[in-house]
């Protein structure tokens, strides 16, 4: 399963926990039920700024979504400067965070790319058919 559909099917399953139908959904994004349930089944692309707003509906953390734990545990030794310690294994986590919403960004540019090329060529073949 691709990144993108784990995303989607975890916005499926807080909804469906929250009690939300696709209309429900559909009246807090401005959009018709059927344009929603288009995102559900991934028929159309999730943009970034709709997966924000998703989870502000949700009530859901976006990095929860996105597969990001921000409460990691650490564990801080009695050797030496344990403070230090600890600052470097949070770094390392945010510098994991940071990787994964790039990754995650990334293939939404990507898949708005790919969107942007078959509308050129959709728009390029009505025009042929004037």
């Amino acid at each position: 399963m691709m990144e993108i559909e784990k995303i989607i099917e975890k916005i499926a399953q807080q909804r469906s926990k929250k009690g939300y139908t696709f209309e429900n959904m559909a009246d807090e994004l401005d959009i018709t039920p059927a344009a929603y349930r288009k995102i559900e089944t991934g028929e159309t692309k999730l943009s970034v700024e709709r997966l924000i707003k998703i989870s502000k509906i949700l009530e859901e953390d976006l990095f929860n979504f996105l597969n990001v734990n921000r409460n990691t545990t650490h564990s801080l030794t009695n050797e030496g400067n344990s403070s230090c310690g600890y600052a470097e294994a949070i770094n390392n986590d945010y510098k994991e965070i940071i990787k994964d919403i790039k990754e995650a960004y990334d293939k939404l540019i990507q898949s708005k790319d790919d969107q942007i090329v078959m509308l050129k060529e959709q728009i390029s073949f009505l025009k042929e058919k004037k």
